[in-house]
């Protein structure tokens, strides 16, 4: 998300593999410059034998959506248990899933909604019609 912060692990990582850093730093920054700063996004990284690399950004995690489409900063630590701490709608769950459909394991778009409202409730958000 244009700002290459929380990459400790990967700095480490690739550092033992003798991989560029600054190169995937910029690399990395400029895939994702479009994006919100701020914004997490999965990183699938192969290195190569002859310490080149490639990579793939993933989107971001399904709890991401969730906790900014009901405005909450985050999820219950206690599911299941007292009322919900917020709500999202099927229309907001609608839009997750299209911008998430290739990285969810759904065959169409009304299985990956109700994948996203099954994640939205163990956050303790509510699925609410609109």
């Amino acid at each position: 998300s244009s700002t290459s912060r929380g990459l400790g692990d990967v700095y480490k990582r690739q550092g033992q593999r003798g991989l560029n850093i600054m190169q995937f730093v910029k690399e990395f920054n400029a895939a994702t410059q479009q994006m919100e700063p701020g914004t997490p996004t999965p990183v699938v990284i192969t290195a190569f034998t002859d310490r080149t690399f490639s990579f793939v950004t993933k989107t971001p995690p399904n709890t991401y959506f969730l906790l900014k489409a009901a405005k909450v900063e985050k999820g219950t630590t206690t599911p299941g248990k007292g009322g919900p701490i917020g709500r999202v709608t099927k229309s907001q769950l609608r839009e997750i899933a299209k911008v998430k459909m290739k990285d969810m394991n759904a065959n169409d778009e009304e299985a990956a909604m109700r994948m996203l409202a099954g994640s939205a409730r163990s956050m303790g958000l509510s699925v609410v019609e609109g």
